[in-house]
């Protein structure tokens, strides 16, 4: 399937979703308004802004399982990035620093970049299978992030520019959106501009043939492990810049199956090899705007998690070759209507 049939059926799910907002809401649903402070607002504007961080996890997401690996930790490394920033800022006498607030971001980026690292060298090096390498981190790493915090919840200043990472707006749109925004534009043009991309599709489509084609998979896959954490991380700054706190216990908790069903969504098979940064984009948006369709039809939020597996489900089986060929199957065996006789032969009879 090409790379435009990958996109179709998310983008007819999400057009769904929108028609479905716009009728129980109106078309102000999709509008976006000017608020009093001169920012974007509006119900889809807000899907945006709130997606951020999963669409940051969920691009590096993508990445790992192009290479036939998975990340569990992503949930566990967001916590870590929000504990360090805002412990850090808090510890310091003056939280408005423009100099404290980058150090405090610095510091928690490198920490999740070689969290990140470390993942890629436990599957690359040691061998021992994604799912367990990470699945430590993300047993410990709550743990950690408690540690960092002293079991406490930091909680930074609304005064402090570290609020900015989630609440301010450059240009009227809300600066977690650029970010998102920036991330994937670049990561997009790392994949799909150089020769990064196909290294990624042969690591994970064959990594032994890989391999053999002198091909450094191994650096392949830290690479890739190091960008979601850093991704992971960044994401737990805006988490925590839009909070003014970082909360070790629930910052980012579940977040990493948000993160798996985006990329499916997207058209990602998690077999490795061929990869949609795009489509992971779009199956962000589809959750985000899937949890506002559930409160807006009036049902309880208890049906969001059925309501995401229920999309899923659909979009995979509309995804899969096989069940469109099943449906299709009756109509292709449908015999042709016989040709009218030629006019000069009824004239004949």
């Amino acid at each position: 399937m090409n790379y435009a049939k990958r996109l179709m059926w998310p983008l007819i799910i999400l057009l769904a979703l929108i028609v479905v907002n716009i009728v129980a809401t109106g078309v102000d649903f999709i509008v976006p308004s000017v608020n009093e402070d001169g920012r974007l607002g509006g119900a889809f504007v807000n899907i945006l802004r709130r997606s951020a961080p999963l669409l940051l996890i969920a691009l590096g997401m993508t990445l790992v399982i192009a290479t036939k690996g998975i990340d569990l930790s992503v949930g566990a490394v967001y916590a870590i990035g929000a504990a360090i920033a805002c412990q850090t800022i808090i510890d310091a006498p003056d939280q408005t620093a423009a100099g404290l607030v980058f150090s405090a971001v610095a510091i928690a980026l490198v920490v999740t970049a070689v969290i990140g690292a470390w993942n890629g060298v436990m599957v690359a090096y040691f061998g021992i299978q994604p799912i367990v390498a990470t699945l430590i981190l993300m047993i410990a790493g709550r743990g950690i992030a408690q540690l960092v915090t002293g079991g406490q919840i930091p909680k930074v200043q609304d005064s402090s520019p570290f609020t900015e990472l989630g609440r301010g707006a450059f240009l009227a749109v809300p600066i977690p959106i650029w970010i998102a925004a920036l991330v994937l534009t670049a990561l997009a043009l790392l994949t799909r501009r150089t020769a990064l991309g196909m290294l990624l599709e042969s690591v994970g489509g064959n990594p032994e043939a890989s391999r053999l084609a002198g091909i450094r998979s191994k650096g392949i896959t830290v690479l890739v492990y190091l960008v979601c954490a850093l991704c992971a991380g960044l994401a737990g700054l805006i988490g925590a810049a839009n909070l003014g706190s970082a909360d070790a216990n629930n910052g980012g908790l579940w977040i990493e199956l948000d993160a798996i069903l985006a990329v499916v969504i997207g058209g990602t098979a998690l077999l490795g090899g061929r990869f949609f940064l795009l489509g992971t984009a779009i199956g962000v948006v589809i959750i985000g705007t899937l949890e506002d369709t559930i409160i807006n039809v009036g049902l309880s939020s208890q049906w969001q998690f059925t309501a995401k597996a229920i999309v899923v489900f659909v979009v995979a089986l509309l995804q899969s070759p096989e069940f469109r060929a099943w449906i299709l199957k009756p109509i292709k065996r449908r015999p042709a209507a016989p040709a009218p006789a030629p006019a000069e032969e009824v004239q004949a009879k």
